[in-house]
C-alpha cells in the first residue's frame, strides 16, 4: 500500500489510442453538424443518452437515459466522479495513468493495491482490504475504487471470480466501484476470454466509465460516458457529478455530440473497424510478448486492448552495468517503440517495468497505420517487421552481460 502525495513531475494525461484514419461516414456526421450553435447540454443532450443506453444494453446492461452521464472525455468524468464521491481513491498497481490525475488536482488522497499475479486490472481482494484499512489508520477516507475488466496497461483480463471478490470486498468497505470499460470490445479473442461487468455483480454499487475513443470515435475526439447505478444513491452520485461538471463548464461541443451520437449507436462501419482493431492490437501484442520474453522479461500474456506490461527485473544486474536502474531509463532506451515506464501507472521509479504499445509498431503516419488495418496479416508488413527487429537487438543489447558477467 501507498499513499501518494502530489506529484512535482508533469504527469500523463489519458492515453488517447493511436491516431488511426477517421471513419468517412463519422467524419460526415460532424461535417453536417459543423454549424449547430446551441450549446449542448451538460451530461449530454437525451439523444446522445439514449444512443448510450443502446450502446450498453447490447452488452447486457439495460439502462436508462436518468442513469447516464456524457462529457468531454474520461479524465473529465473521473475527475467530476471523484468530486462527487469527495474522499480518498484507491487504485490497483499498476493502473492507467490518468486515473490518479484527477484525484491529485482534487487534492484527493490516493492509495494503491497491488494486482493479483493472475492479471492486471483490479487489486487483489486481501490486499485491497489492508489498504483500506491502512488508509483509515492514516485518518484518510476511502469513497472510491477504480479497476478495469480490459486492461490498460497490462493487457489483461481479470477472472470472473476474482473480479467478484474484489468488488464484494469494495462493497463490504463502503466503497463506489469505477468499472473502466472502455477497452472491453477489444478482446483478442473473445471465445478464449470471459468478460464480465462488475455492473452486472453488484448493480447497486458500480459506475461504468467507458472512454469512446478506445473503439468508436477518433482519438482527437474527447468523448466519454458514464453508467450509474438505478438506485436513489445512484441517482445522487449522478446529480453531485453533473454539479462538478457543470461547474467546469466544459459540455461536449454540439457538433461533436452529434457525431457521438450516430458512433454510440454502431453502425456497420463502426462495428468492423472494432472487429478490425482488435485483431491486428491481438497479432502485434502477441509479437511484442514473444519479443520480450525472448529476452527474458516477465510479461502477462495479453488478451485486450494494444499494451503489454514487462517487467525487466530478472535482468537487472546487465541493465545496471549500463546505467539502466529504474523505469525513467528504462523508457528512454525503449521509446522508439511507444515504451512508458511503469512509474506513470503507479509503480514504483526504482521497478524495472516499462509498458509497450503497438502504436510503436503501427508506423509514425496515418497512411501506414491504415496499411496495417487493411492488411489481413499486419505482421507482414514490412515497415511493423523492421520495428519489432530492431526492438529485438535493442533488447539483445542492453541484456547481454557486460564482460562475461552473470545475466
Amino acid at each position: 500500500m501507498q499513499r501518494t502525495a502530489p506529484d512535482p513531475r508533469r504527469e500523463p494525461g489519458s492515453d488517447a489510442p493511436v491516431g488511426l484514419p477517421v471513419l468517412p461516414d463519422l467524419a460526415a456526421h460532424l461535417s453536417a453538424a459543423a454549424g449547430r450553435a446551441e450549446p449542448e447540454p451538460t451530461g449530454g443532450s437525451p439523444e446522445l443518452r439514449a444512443a448510450a443506453c443502446g450502446y450498453w444494453e447490447r452488452r447486457g446492461l439495460v439502462t436508462a437515459p436518468e442513469q447516464v452521464v456524457a462529457a468531454p472525455g474520461a479524465a473529465t468524468l473521473l475527475l467530476a466522479l471523484y468530486a462527487a464521491a469527495d474522499g480518498a481513491v484507491v487504485l490497483p498497481r499498476p493502473c492507467s495513468g490518468w486515473y490518479a490525475c484527477p484525484a491529485r488536482l482534487l487534492g484527493r488522497p490516493v492509495h494503491f493495491a497491488p494486482v493479483p499475479a493472475e492479471s492486471g486490472g483490479m487489486p487483489d481482494p486481501f490486499a485491497l482490504l489492508e489498504t483500506v484499512r491502512r488508509a483509515r489508520l492514516h485518518g484518510d477516507t476511502p469513497r472510491v475504487l477504480v479497476l478495469s475488466v480490459a486492461d490498460d496497461p497490462t493487457g489483461t483480463c481479470p477472472a470472473p471470480e476474482q473480479l467478484h471478490e474484489a468488488c464484494e470486498a469494495a462493497a463490504q468497505e463502503g466503497l463506489w466501484v469505477i468499472s473502466d470499460e472502455s477497452r472491453r470490445d477489444l478482446l483478442h479473442d473473445p471465445h478464449d476470454t470471459v468478460l464480465l461487468s462488475p455492473a452486472e455483480m453488484l448493480p447497486d454499487e458500480v459506475v461504468v466509465l467507458t472512454d469512446l475513443r478506445a473503439t468508436l470515435v477518433p482519438a482527437s475526439w474527447p468523448a466519454a460516458v458514464a453508467r450509474f447505478p438505478d438506485t436513489d444513491r445512484g441517482a445522487e452520485l449522478r446529480t453531485a457529478a453533473l454539479d462538478a461538471l457543470s461547474a467546469l463548464c466544459t459540455p461536449l461541443p454540439g457538433p461533436l455530440a452529434c457525431a457521438v451520437t450516430q458512433a454510440l449507436g454502431e453502425p456497420d462501419s463502426v462495428r468492423a473497424r472494432t472487429a478490425t482493431l482488435a485483431r491486428v492490437y491481438g497479432s502485434l501484442t502477441a509479437a511484442l510478448y514473444r519479443t520480450l520474453t525472448k529476452a527474458g522479461a516477465v510479461c502477462r500474456p495479453p488478451h485486450s486492448g494494444s499494451h503489454v506490461y514487462a517487467d525487466f527485473e530478472p535482468l537487472g544486474r546487465p541493465l545496471a552495468a549500463r546505467g539502466i536502474t529504474e523505469s525513467v531509463a528504462l523508457e528512454r532506451e525503449l521509446a522508439p517503440w511507444a515504451a512508458r515506464g511503469g512509474h506513470h501507472f503507479g509503480d514504483e521509479p526504482g521497478a524495472l517495468r516499462v509498458r509497450l504499445g503497438a502504436e510503436g509498431l503501427l508506423g509514425a503516419d496515418v497512411e501506414l497505420r491504415g496499411r496495417a488495418l487493411d492488411t489481413p496479416d499486419s505482421l507482414q508488413l514490412p515497415h511493423i517487421q523492421d520495428a519489432l527487429t530492431a526492438l529485438s537487438r535493442t533488447l539483445a543489447a542492453l541484456t547481454t552481460p557486460v564482460d562475461g558477467g552473470d545475466g
